[in-house]
C-alpha cells in the first residue's frame, strides 16, 4: 500500500520498504526509491488530529526554509504536505543522514544542540503562535493532584501486571515524597511570568538526528506554544545523559552557553532557571512508570521502561545539584554567553 500512495500521490517508485517500529502515534517506514532517494513515511492512524499535523509540517516547512537541519517535507501531487489516500493521511519526508543517538551526549554534541536549539528559537519567535499550548503541570498543577496521579500509576500498573511492582512502588513512594517535600521550593523563586512564543515543542533527544557530533536532522515537530526556558532546559538535562554520563553537568552547561550566544534575547534569568524547570518537569511527569497502554513493539517498550529508570535517577542528580548548577549558568552572564 505504501508504494502504491508514493507512486499515486508524489510519482515515487518505491524499491525497498522497511518498518520502521518506533514511535507511538503514527505507523512509520524507511523506502528507498527505484531513484536512489532515502524516505521516511508517514501514515496517521484514523483519530490523528490532521490540522494539528499539517501545522507541524508548516512549521518544519518554515524552520528549514531558514536554513536549519531540518528534512525535507515532499508536496503531494497537489502541492499538500499531508496527503489523503487509500483511507488513510501520509507524509513522505527526507531521511536525514544519522541517526537518533542512544547514548549519552558528549560535549561538542550538546554544543552543537545549542547552536542549533538557539537559532531555531530566534526563527520561530516571529512564527505566529500556535493555537495548540504545551502543557506546564510542572508550574501550574497542586501537589495533590500529581500525588493523586501517583496513585493512579500504581493502580494501573497492578491491572496490568507489571513487571517489577516493588521497584515501581519505591519509584512512586519517592516521587510523592519530592512532589511533597520539593515542589514549593523549585517553584518560589520562579518569576510570575516567562517569555512563550511558537516552539518545536518535542525538541528531546528522540527528536534529533545526529552524525558523530552534530545535529544533522530535527524532526516530528510538536508545534505548540511554549516557554522556550522549558524545551532548553528539557534538552541540556536529557536523562540519558545525567543518569548515565559523568560530563552531563558540562553537557548542560554546553547547551545553554552556545545557546545563549545564538539566542542572546532570552532573559537571563530565563535561562538559568532552565535547570530547575527542567526538574520540575520531570518531577510532575509519569511516561513510561507502565507501559502497556501504548502497546509498542519490544525494542520501543524497552526504550520507554530505561527512560522512566533514567528519569528517576536524573532527578536525584538535579536535587543534589541545582544550587551549584545554577551558580554556573548565573556566570554564563558575566562571560556574555560564550566560553
Amino acid at each position: 500500500m505504501t508504494a502504491d500512495v508514493l507512486e499515486d500521490r508524489y510519482g515515487l517508485v518505491a524499491d525497498i520498504v522497511e518498518p520502521v517500529h518506533m514511535g507511538t502515534d503514527t505507523i512509520n517506514r524507511r523506502v528507498l526509491t527505484d531513484d536512489g532517494l532515502r524516505l521516511f513515511v508517514k501514515q496517521y492512524p484514523s483519530m490523528a488530529d490532521l490540522d494539528a499535523a499539517r501545522n507541524a509540517w508548516d512549521m518544519s516547512e518554515y524552520c528549514r526554509a531558514a536554513k536549519l537541519p531540518v528534512p525535507k517535507v515532499w508536496p503531494d501531487a497537489d502541492d499538500n504536505l499531508v496527503t489523503i489516500a487509500r483511507g488513510s493521511a501520509w507524509t513522505v519526508v527526507d531521511e536525514a543522514p544519522g541517526r537518533v543517538n542512544t547514548s549519552a551526549m558528549t560535549v561538542p554534541l550538546a554544543e552543537h544542540i545549542g547552536v542549533v536549539m538557539g537559532r531555531m528559537h530566534r526563527v520561530l519567535a516571529a512564527y505566529p503562535l500556535p493555537g495548540r499550548v504545551q502543557h506546564t503541570r510542572w508550574r501550574t498543577e497542586s501537589v495533590d493532584d500529581a500525588v493523586a496521579r501517583c496513585d493512579a500509576v500504581i493502580v494501573r500498573a497492578v491491572r496490568q501486571g507489571h513487571h517489577d511492582l516493588d521497584q515501581l512502588g519505591a519509584d512512586i513512594e519517592q516521587r510523592r515524597n519530592d512532589l511533597r517535600g520539593q515542589v514549593r521550593l523549585l517553584r518560589e523563586p520562579l518569576p510570575e511570568t516567562l517569555v512563550e512564543q511558537a516552539l518545536h515543542a518535542d525538541l528531546s533527544r528522540t527528536n534529533l538526528i545526529t552524525l558523530v557530533d552534530s545535529v544533522t536532522g530535527i524532526i516530528d515537530f510538536r508545534c505548540a506554544t511554549a516557554t522556550p526556558a522549558w524545551e532548553l532546559g528539557r534538552a541540556a538535562f536529557d536523562p540519558r545523559t545525567v543518569a548515565t554520563s559523568t560530563e552531563w553537568a558540562a553537557c548542560a552547561l554546553a547547551m545553554v552557553r552556545a545557546y545563549r550566544s545564538e539566542h542572546p534575547s532570552l532573559p537571563m534569568w530565563e535561562v538559568r532557571a532552565c535547570a530547575r524547570i527542567a526538574l520540575l518537569y520531570m518531577l510532575f511527569s509519569f511516561y513510561g512508570a507502565t507501559t502497556a497502554e501504548y502497546d509498542l513493539p519490544q525494542e520501543a517498550d524497552a526504550d520507554l521502561k530505561r527512560h522512566w529508570r533514567e528519569r528517576q535517577i536524573a532527578i536525584r542528580r538535579l536535587l543534589s545539584d541545582l544550587e551549584g548548577l545554577e551558580d554556573e549558568l548565573t556566570g554564563l552572564e558575566a562571560s556574555g554567553g560564550t566560553s
